[in-house]
């Protein structure tokens, strides 16, 4: 089987399908696995975690997740980095097959299987082969959604750049960067900052005005919150993401010149530790699966007869942007509902289009309110861990995961539950071939 997208999500459904004692090739468009949560970015996973995102998300000392570890000491698991997904071959409502390009020699490969999860984020596996997928911030009277606008929004919720400062034992020189500046104008807030990978929302230096901000404004916005840094909302996530960073960088590049200048006796020594060359992704579409997940189902808890993972947080919903600083964030909420977990049903995880495709991560069938607490790391790898024994099923029977829905979901809890427990490190391992 093959799963596209090595994030955390990815990484779990792989890590999940090889102690089912599947065949699984993983393909990751980045040279070290993790996604949001990798080094590279640096985000903690949050929402149901378990054992298995747990054993892949510990991280070695300089950051980098040992997700890479984990899957290479799977003997049936091969992995793919720096590998980019660039066409679907397909056979009427199936994707026989996926054309990768490797990103450093452009040598190109062609991966078969008979089951394909798709865990990029970006339903990119969807978008070539044609399915339905969503996007967008739907209307409040599409699915009768408190927390959606009253008109639907081509709006996404966009990327965001991380960064860290630090005081060194000298003066460091910054030089002057007008082009920077142009995007920060006179913002000097250097706060939500990762402190390190996995801790974010750390606080930072602050210059100028900033340092007494309005008492007007609302308590939320005065967080050091690494997500308020967002910009690309009404830009095209899939061919602006260049743009978008290059945004981002000026923000930051020029806030840290803004800190610098207003206060260069308190900052002499101030300097850029890091800054992230990837940004943090926010929404891409979603795909369009047998049943659309909403608001209304999480805080009511629907029970599904198919119920097939846990997830749980708060829908954390933004809304852009600032009326000065088109970088930061308007305003945010994070509605922590009842605080208890939620059920998602397995018709959210397959293609409503595809007889061979399941979907884990944040472009599941859900809608964009729904999307703000699915889309957590750790909810996307319970999607993932799901869509693997069903893949199993769907090998042994020879059967589409529509079917596995209709006719072995007694089997398919089954098969979760055991992959849930803390001990399981294999459970039936038949070694399908595929």
């Amino acid at each position: 089987m093959l799963i596209i997208g090595g994030g955390v999500t990815g990484s779990a459904g792989a890590l999940a399908a090889a102690r089912l004692g599947l065949r699984v090739a993983l393909v990751h468009d980045r040279p070290v696995l993790g996604g949001n949560a990798s080094v590279e970015i640096g985000i903690t996973p949050r929402g149901e975690t378990g054992p298995l995102v747990d054993e892949l998300s510990a991280r070695h000392p300089d950051g980098d997740l040992r997700a890479r570890d984990v899957l290479e000491a799977e003997t049936t698991a091969t992995v793919f980095t720096e590998h980019s997904v660039f066409h679907a071959v397909t056979d009427q409502r199936r994707v026989t097959a996926v054309d990768a390009r490797d990103e450093r020699t452009g040598r190109e490969v062609r991966l078969r299987a008979p089951v394909v999860i798709d865990c990029s984020g970006k339903a990119i596996v969807g978008l070539l082969a044609g399915a339905r997928t969503l996007f967008g911030n739907e209307s409040a009277n599409e699915y009768n959604e408190p927390s959606a606008p009253a008109e639907r929004l081509e709006q996404h919720h966009g990327h965001t750049l991380f960064f860290r400062t630090r005081e060194t034992d000298t003066p460091v020189s910054f030089p002057d960067v007008p082009w920077a500046v142009d995007v920060a104008k006179d913002y000097a807030n250097l706060g939500g900052q990762l402190v390190e990978p996995g801790v974010d929302n750390g606080p930072g230096p602050v210059a100028g005005k900033f340092r007494h901000p309005d008492p007007a404004t609302r308590r939320r916005m005065l967080l050091p919150a690494t997500h308020f840094w967002e910009y690309g909302q009404w830009l095209d996530p899939y061919t602006q993401g260049e743009e978008i960073r290059d945004h981002l960088l000026c923000a930051i590049y020029g806030t840290f010149a803004n800190v610098k200048t207003l206060e260069p006796d308190t900052y002499a020594n101030l300097d850029l530790d890091w800054v992230a060359y990837v940004p943090g992704q926010g929404e891409f579409r979603r795909y369009l699966g047998d049943y659309v997940m909403t608001e209304t189902d999480i805080r009511e808890h629907r029970h599904f007869i198919d119920a097939v993972a846990t997830n749980s947080g708060a829908f954390c919903l933004h809304y852009p942007i600032d009326d000065t600083y088109d970088f930061r964030l308007k305003d945010w909420k994070w509605d922590t509902r009842d605080g208890l977990p939620f059920d998602v049903p397995f018709r959210c995880l397959y293609s409503v289009d595809l007889d061979n495709v399941m979907m884990a991560g944040k472009h599941i069938s859900v809608t964009h309110v729904a999307g703000s607490v699915t889309k957590f790391m750790g909810n996307g790898a319970q999607h993932a861990i799901a869509t693997a024994a069903a893949a199993a099923l769907c090998l042994r029977y020879d059967v589409t995961p529509r079917q596995i829905g209709e006719h072995h979901l007694d089997e398919l809890h089954t098969i979760i539950a055991k992959m849930s427990q803390p001990e399981q490190a294999s459970f039936g391992a038949t070694h399908i071939s595929d």
